[in-house]
C-alpha cells in the first residue's frame, strides 16, 4: 500500500490500455483505485488499438477479391462502433471515481503490442497500464503476450494489472 500511495504524483501521465475485454476495465478500475485520488491533477490517457484488417477494405488492393463500397462501409462503421462501445465503458468506469483526472482518448491502428509501445513513447507517459489475459504458456507461445512483450519494450515503467 505504501508503494502506491507514493505513486500519487501530480501531474503523471498514464496510459491505459483498453479493449473488449473485462481484464482491461479491471485495470482501469485498478489505476483509478490505486494511482489517482482526488487530488491529483494527472492525465490519465485511454488508449484503444484498432486491429489492421485481416483483408484489404479497398475495393481494388486485394486481388481476386473486390469488395463493394457498402460492405467497405459497413466494415469501417463496425471499427467505429467497437471503439465507441469500448470508450464508453471505459468512460462509465472513470465516472464511478471521484478523481480529478485529465481524461484522453486516443485511438491507433495496427498490432497492438506496436502500438501501444510508439504510442507511449509518444505521448511521454510516465506509467503504462494494462490488464493481463491470463493465457497459458502454450496460448502466450503461439499468440504471444501483448503485456509481455509492453513490459519488456515500452519506455516508462509498466503495471500489469491480473483480476484475482
Amino acid at each position: 500500500m505504501e508503494a502506491a500511495k507514493s505513486l500519487k504524483v501530480n501531474g503523471q501521465r498514464i496510459v491505459v490500455a483498453v479493449d473488449e475485454s473485462e481484464e482491461s476495465m479491471f485495470a482501469l478500475q485498478w489505476c483509478l483505485s490505486n494511482l489517482t485520488s482526488p487530488d491529483t491533477k494527472n492525465t490519465l490517457i485511454l488508449l484503444y488499438v484498432k486491429p489492421s484488417p485481416a483483408i484489404s477494405i479497398s475495393s481494388f488492393d486485394a486481388p481476386g477479391y473486390v469488395f463493394s463500397s457498402d460492405v467497405i462501409s459497413a466494415m469501417e462503421k463496425h471499427g467505429k462502433d467497437l471503439v465507441s462501445a469500448v470508450m464508453k465503458r471505459a468512460e462509465a468506469v472513470y465516472a464511478k471515481f471521484n478523481t480529478n483526472v485529465n481524461l484522453e482518448r486516443v485511438v491507433g491502428r495496427g498490432d497492438a503490442k506496436n502500438v501501444i509501445c510508439r504510442t507511449v513513447e509518444k505521448l511521454e507517459a510516465d506509467t503504462l497500464v494494462m490488464g493481463c489475459h491470463g493465457y497459458g504458456f502454450f496460448q502466450r507461445a503461439l499468440l504471444g503476450s501483448v503485456s509481455d512483450y509492453c513490459a519488456k519494450y515500452a519506455k516508462c515503467p509498466v503495471v500489469i494489472v491480473k483480476q484475482p
